[in-house]
């Protein structure tokens, strides 16, 4: 899309030309200029039929040159080979928009690819806003628009939803209408040869109807303008959103899908994070979510008081709690005189409070009367189970009568089917969201107060660190110009010289006699390890020697190592052995990565070294550049973060140090897009400080 361009003529155009109107209503195009009618739209609508004539009523014209004025928006549906032909004729008409429905293009191979990319291209040139192609279309029941290929046309609502997949737009809009889901803005982007999601959700996060987005993707082109626009969107509203394509089988799918690569799910998920998006897994939380923040207001805090008419659900209730990092809020003394004077004498009145089995709606009303006026309680979740004395609808218009009057959200898990239908039914009609289990509206809750803290979190804190950058970039061109992919040792320690990374003192040395020099004047205690282009990781031949005391230690290392790596791998280059000052003893190990994601850029990583992250994937992922915060989360996301805090009498390390490290290196990857990949691996940290032992760059032209 052209970068100065909006989406006004897409969402709320004033005269449409559908080109490819047909009147068999089996076509795309009956169906299309069918939904438009249908729908109420109020704007003019040229239908575009070679024969002319009328079609539905309206009069058609045999080309988009004969239209009696320019359309705001034009709608291709017509074979593949016809598309191009047609978006011609729509730019040489002055349009503004177009949207493509027709499929066929990069999802099918070469000259689909081909195809699309020359349209893409007349788009540019012609400062013309292209949706699609291989999309099913938009709504704006704001003015009535049902500019697509499915059948339904959803309620309003303050819901917007876009997706890449047009099939699952369908699918949602069918669902959506049988649960009374309303929407403002609904878009499918098919291939996003134009139009993409970043153009999307900026346009959403401005648009007054809007209060909620919710979203599929299955990838995205521009990775950092995606995440940079959706950090806006998110300080204004909720954005929610699904990520397909990442498995092995689904990126295959997705490519044989749209056409485009899935990327790293590390990365996604690590975007996401840094820009506020709230990543769900299924439709059904999606769905969940999304009718939670467009109907309930955001808790200020995480204590959440239950209300229910039974023991285990409340239990649940509470297990779900722990679990979601929301708090059961202790009732304040005032609360619990009421309760005590409204309750039975065998009721609980501690959180959950537990009004028993036999409970009608007066009990449930005087009980949320009690706890909506409590300042300790940031949120209300009532718990029903249709018992024998249970009045479901009475206790379901008690729970809207005291939403009215509460500025605190209120969430019902009415449990049960049949029986419990009507009282549900009238809370979701009311805007208040209902469930079948409890755990589906803690995670709500919970999801809630995520966004209400990122809303109101700090500024992000910048941080550029001092560097030698000409120095490092006479490393890396040096290195390119002889053509090497990975760094010896030695150029790989200069760039961690040139941004003041602590590295111990390191010799690289081919024989024993010389190692044993180097020691010598370093001063023992050293590290012997080999030095190879063509090792990946020293642990292969078991290449390192730590702790070496005296000359004879030094020896009988290099030759044990040397021996070792020779017998191991005959087929590698031994350049010699580095030896280097010995870290401190108690140190704890870690490692920090970082890798280029083709949709994302630099995707930086921590962990602890050994088997928590290699076996378990104990790894914390973030994108650089990174703020402040950025790298205390990172640090602190890892399961394994208490060794590092100190646990039995453990001394804590020096946290700080490993964030420096973190920001150095994410300033490395934001300097030199040169870097392929970096490895420090390991990292020794102590109470004092840290010192990186070993460093890995792969290199290659941008």
């Amino acid at each position: 899309m052209h970068p100065d361009a909006h989406l006004s003529e897409l969402f709320s155009p004033a005269s449409i030309a559908v080109v490819g109107a047909s009147r068999s209503p089996i076509k795309l195009g009956h169906v299309l200029l069918s939904n438009l009618i249908s729908g109420g739209y109020r704007g003019t609508i040229f239908p575009v039929n070679p024969a002319g004539g009328e079609i539905l009523g309206l009069t058609a014209y045999p080309t988009a040159a004969d239209l009696p004025r320019p359309p705001d928006l034009g709608i291709i549906v017509l074979p593949r080979e016809q598309v191009l032909q047609a978006m011609r004729e729509l730019a040489d008409a002055h349009v503004d928009a177009v949207c493509v429905i027709t499929a066929g293009f990069r999802e099918t191979g070469r000259d689909g690819f081909e195809l699309e990319m020359e349209m893409a291209e007349l788009a540019r040139r012609r400062n013309i806003t292209l949706l699609g192609p291989n999309t099913l279309g938009l709504i704006n029941t704001g003015i009535d628009l049902n500019a697509t290929i499915a059948q339904a046309m959803p309620a309003k609502g303050s819901i917007s939803f876009f997706s890449q997949s047009g099939a699952l737009c369908a699918a949602i809009l069918d669902w959506a209408d049988g649960e009374s889901i309303g929407f403002s803005k609904f878009i499918s982007l098919g291939n996003k040869a134009g139009v993409s999601e970043a153009d999307v959700l900026e346009a959403l996060g401005d648009d007054p109807d809007t209060k909620v987005i919710i979203g599929y993707l299955e990838s995205v082109e521009d990775g950092r303008k995606f995440q940079s626009r959706a950090r806006l969107v998110t300080e204004k509203k909720p954005v929610i959103m699904i990520k397909a394509g990442t498995t092995p089988a689904g990126a295959r799918a997705t490519s044989s899908h749209t056409g485009a690569m899935a990327g790293n799910v590390e990365a996604a998920t690590a975007a996401f994070k840094q820009a506020g998006i709230i990543r769900v897994e299924s439709l059904e939380e999606l769905f969940d979510l999304a009718r939670a923040f467009a109907a309930q207001p955001l808790p200020e805090g995480p204590n959440l008081t239950v209300v229910t008419n039974s023991g285990g659900p409340g239990i649940l209730a509470a297990d779900a709690c722990e679990d979601a990092g929301l708090n059961l809020a202790r009732p304040s003394l005032a609360t619990l005189e009421k309760l005590t004077e409204a309750l039975p004498p065998f009721a609980s009145i501690y959180n959950p409070i537990d009004i028993i089995g036999d409970a009608k709606a007066e009990r449930y009303r005087a009980t949320l009367e009690a706890v909506a006026e409590d300042e300790l309680t940031h949120a209300i979740l009532v718990l029903l189970t249709p018992t024998a004395s249970a009045e479901i609808v009475e206790t379901a218009q008690a729970v809207i009568d005291v939403a009215k009057t509460c500025a605190k959200p209120i969430f019902a898990s009415f449990m049960g089917d049949e029986r419990i239908g009507p009282g549900r039914d009238m809370l979701l009609k009311a805007g208040i969201p209902c469930y079948g289990y409890p755990e589906p509206a803690v995670r709500a809750i919970s999801a809630m107060l995520a966004h209400y803290r990122w809303k109101n979190r700090p500024y992000p804190v910048e941080v550029c660190f001092r560097r030698d950058k000409g120095r490092a970039e006479r490393t890396i061109e040096n290195a390119l110009n002889i053509g090497l992919t990975e760094l010896p040792f030695a150029d790989a320690m200069d760039i961690a010289a040139a941004y003041e990374l602590p590295v111990p003192e390191t010799r690289l040395v081919r024989t024993s006699e010389q190692a044993v020099r180097a020691a010598k004047k370093m001063g023992y205690p050293v590290a012997l390890k080999i030095e190879s282009p063509h090792l990946s990781s020293r642990g292969e031949v078991d290449g390192v020697a730590l702790d070496l005391h005296t000359p004879r230690e030094v020896r009988d290392a290099w030759l044990a190592i040397t021996a070792r790596a020779q017998r191991k791998r005959p087929d590698i280059y031994i350049a010699g052995c580095l030896v280097q000052t010995m870290g401190p003893v108690k140190a704890r190990e870690v490692v920090i990565r970082f890798t280029r994601d083709p949709q994302f850029g630099p995707l930086i990583s921590f962990c602890m070294a050994g088997p928590s992250a290699e076996v378990l994937g104990d790894v914390s992922y973030r994108l650089a550049p990174l703020a402040l915060h950025d790298v205390q989360d990172i640090v602190r996301e890892i399961r394994s973060f208490p060794l590092l805090r100190g646990v039995r009498g453990g001394e804590p390390v020096n946290l700080t140090a490993i964030e420096d490290i973190l920001l150095s290196m994410s300033q490395m990857a934001d300097d030199f897009p040169e870097i392929r990949e970096a490895e420090l691996n390991p990292i020794l940290v102590d109470a004092e400080g840290a010192f990186v032992t070993d460093m890995r760059i792969t290199v290659g032209p941008i």
